[in-house]
């Protein structure tokens, strides 16, 4: 089984990037614990990080082609980006939102996400534990 690990603006700065509110986990880190947790899952996990809205857009639309799972941190573009939800909504297989932090916690325009209303579920606030718990809930569903 597919799924691709997507993840939108700023989220290749992990670790640099307000280590108070995202952590200290590097994105390179995060992209070995999302390999390691498809390996132990026998996932084919697609992992990738864009700041270019277009490139998300691209790569939801190769997921609702071919009909992998999603596992998304859409970040800012959570917020507000119509385009982003409405690819969303293009997927045939299950998708699931993912925050780094408790998103409910912070400024109240966090508090909100258009790509919400048209995911499977949403983990948030857990930090990166929140993607192996994703993919654990997938290859669950897939059995």
């Amino acid at each position: 089984m597919r799924v691709y690990v997507l993840n939108g603006p700023n989220l290749g700065r992990l670790g640099t990037r307000q280590p108070e509110v995202y952590g200290t986990t590097t994105y390179a880190d995060l992209v070995e614990l999302c390999q390691q947790t498809g390996r132990e899952l026998g996932l084919e996990v697609v992992i990738r990080q864009t700041d270019a809205e277009h490139e998300l857009l691209g790569w939801l639309h190769e997921a609702a082609d071919l009909g992998a799972c999603v596992v998304l941190n859409p970040a800012a573009w959570s917020h507000y980006s119509i385009a982003v939800r409405d690819a969303c909504a293009l997927l045939r297989a299950p998708l699931v939102e993912v925050h780094l932090s408790n998103i409910h916690a912070r400024e109240a325009f966090r508090h909100h996400s258009v790509v919400s209303a048209v995911a499977t579920g949403v983990i948030c606030g857990l930090g990166v534990d929140g993607y192996r718990l994703a993919l654990h809930h997938l290859a669950a569903r897939a059995r």
